[in-house]
Formats: structure tokens, sequence, C-alpha cells
């Protein structure tokens, strides 16, 4: 860490989350946080990624004394509903099928926790799908990408080839939204 600036942790285990950061911040620590990823009652899809980004940060802030903690989330939402991360195979197929030739919603909230408190920002990106064949579905779920990926789709990975256009940020929709985060990292004097 530089002289002067105060440690980072980031809260995840995901590769993506991890490769981004690096893009702002060279040196950071890695602390996966375990927490109940079910939405609440009646919580709005931009509440629930909120909620969880915060919850992450927190979980790990007591590890790590005098360090900020960046906590984030992303879900994809079509229709006002969450599509999380398959639960099987089936589930992935699914999924997919509805956002098929469809527009959707990917909300990636980002919570930066330290001694003072914490902040939270939010970033909604648009993604078109154009329509998807039956046969690169059921390839695509085989490739095993879709399993631990909200709505079933990586943006960098095979379903690119059916994204004509997304109105937002493209890390959003990665996993940790690149100018959110380093409006929180400058205002936390990280950056």
């Amino acid at each position: 860490m530089s002289a002067g600036k105060p440690q980072l942790v980031l809260a995840s285990a995901s590769p993506r989350r991890r490769e981004l950061l690096s893009t702002l911040v060279p040196e950071f620590r890695v602390q996966p946080a375990d927490v109940d990823e079910s939405p609440l009652d009646d919580e709005s899809p931009d509440d629930h990624v909120m909620r969880l980004a915060r919850l992450k940060a927190r979980a790990v802030i007591g590890r790590f004394p005098g360090a900020r903690v960046l906590g984030s989330d992303t879900v994809v939402v079509i229709d006002g509903t969450i599509l999380g991360k398959p639960g099987d195979a089936d589930d992935a197929r699914r999924m997919l099928g509805r956002l098929s030739g469809r527009d959707h919603q990917v909300m990636s909230a980002v919570a930066l926790a330290g001694q003072e408190g914490e902040t939270v920002a939010l970033n909604v990106t648009r993604v078109f799908f154009e329509s998807f064949p039956k046969d690169w579905i059921d390839a695509y779920v085989e490739s095993g990408e879709p399993m631990d990926k909200a709505g079933a789709y990586a943006v960098q990975g095979g379903a690119a080839a059916w994204i004509p256009r997304l109105e937002g940020s493209y890390s959003g929709v990665m996993g940790l939204p690149l100018f959110e985060t380093a409006g929180l990292l400058r205002q936390a004097g990280v950056l």
C-alpha cells in the first residue's frame, strides 16, 4: 500500500471483481464475505442489490481495523423480477429463454465501509439481447459458463455474441461498476 493510503479489502471471491478492481488499485486484499443473498419480502431489486453490497462490506470490516472494505453485488432484472445465479442447467436454460430477444437491466451496487461509516453507489445498465437459437442455449449451458453468473450469462463471455448494444456500464455488467467504485475510493482517500 502507498504511504498514507488506507488498506483496501475486497469482500468478494469473484475473479472478475478482482480483475476489475486491479485496474484502479494495484494493491488490495481479498476476503470473501459469506452472507445470505435471499431477497427480503417486498424488497425492490435496487434496494436488494444495495443491501447486499453493504452486508458484504459489513461482514468483513471487523477483521481489518483501519481498512476500507469494498462490497459489491450484481443482479439481472427483467420485468421487475431478479434473476439470480441459476440453481441448475434447467434453471439456466429457463433464464436464457426469458432474456432471449429482450432487453433487461443489470444492477450493480458497490459499498465502501470504514471506521467512519459506509457509502454506497448504484449503477443500472440496460442490456439488449438478440434472440438466442435453442441449440446455442443448450451449448452455452453445457459449457458451464452460465452456472455462477447472475442471469445465467457473462457479458465478457459467450453471450457477448448476442448483445447488439448496452446502455450504461460494461464493467457494471461484469460485476463492479468502475466509475462508481472510483468515486467512492476517491472520497475515502484510497485513490
